[in-house]
């Protein structure tokens, strides 16, 4: 099974714990808290929306891959060791996890999540909020919770529409994981395989060779009809396809299949 990706430079004041690295146009973000099987604490859920609310506003950055370090782990959840991870201010609406599963939704830029290993409770819920997933053959997916005494909370805002309703009560009140192979039947994942940056990279080419504009206001598009009943959704999208098309990429991308040629993408 493959290596996690390379250290990099520090390149933001949460790069300890949260390491980050621009491979061409992607944005790779790494959990590295092998230790902790790369657990959520405070400062990676900053790093991470930091990290996501800088993505959507560069244009150059096309992708964003999320894993953790190491071979053992994705993210083993909430810090248990830390004594706190349930200790919130009560007085506060908002949580960093919901905020950061929110912020997800709102994210134009596509979200790879690059399973290497364990992908637990808190864990579940980064891979569920990014767009695609790809996992290792040899990673389990679980919500433990009950086993100390809690139960699974916000993640099941970004499970809900990912799991068939039984698979996902049975996860949470059993307990007990699934598999890479019972997470692709269920669709939970995109693609498993032995080598699971093989996957990144076959997810990779046939993203970065489209069309930027077209990338983002389309996740636009699929996230706000999501929640939107039906004749809501007919209205929001024949108002959107109108949008595209007044694209610069949608002009080139006419003519380049006019012209029978590669596009060249503008971005715009």
């Amino acid at each position: 099974m493959s290596e996690s990706p390379p250290p990099s430079s520090p390149s933001s004041p949460f790069s300890v714990e949260l390491r980050e690295e621009m491979r061409g146009p992607v944005m790779w973000l790494t959990i590295d808290r092998q230790e902790r099987r790369n657990a959520i604490n405070a400062a990676v859920l900053e790093g991470l929306s930091d990290a996501l609310a800088r993505a959507n506003r560069d244009t150059a950055v096309r992708a964003v891959v999320l894993t953790g370090a190491g071979t053992r782990a994705f993210c083993a959840g909430a810090d248990l060791q830390s004594g706190t991870s349930f200790k919130f201010d009560y007085a506060a609406p908002y949580q960093g996890m919901a905020n950061l599963f929110r912020q997800a939704r709102q994210s134009t830029v596509p979200l790879i999540a690059r399973v290497n290993g364990a992908c637990m409770a808190g864990g579940m819920g980064l891979m569920a909020m990014c767009d695609l997933a790809v996992a290792s053959r040899q990673a389990v997916f679980g919500l433990p919770e009950v086993k100390v005494g809690v139960f699974p909370a916000q993640v099941l805002s970004v499970l809900g529409g990912l799991l068939p309703r039984r698979v996902l009560a049975e996860m949470c009140i059993t307990g007990e994981p699934i598999d890479a192979a019972q997470a692709l039947e269920l669709k939970l994942v995109n693609r498993v395989s032995d080598d699971v940056d093989d996957s990144v990279d076959w997810l990779l080419g046939r993203l970065l060779d489209k069309s930027p504009a077209a990338i983002r206001r389309g996740l636009y598009t699929m996230k706000k009809i999501e929640a939107m009943a039906f004749e809501e959704s007919m209205a929001f999208t024949e108002s959107q396809i109108g949008l595209f098309a007044l694209t610069e990429d949608a002009a080139e991308g006419q003519l380049a299949f006019r012209e029978k040629r590669k596009p060249q993408w503008s971005g715009r």
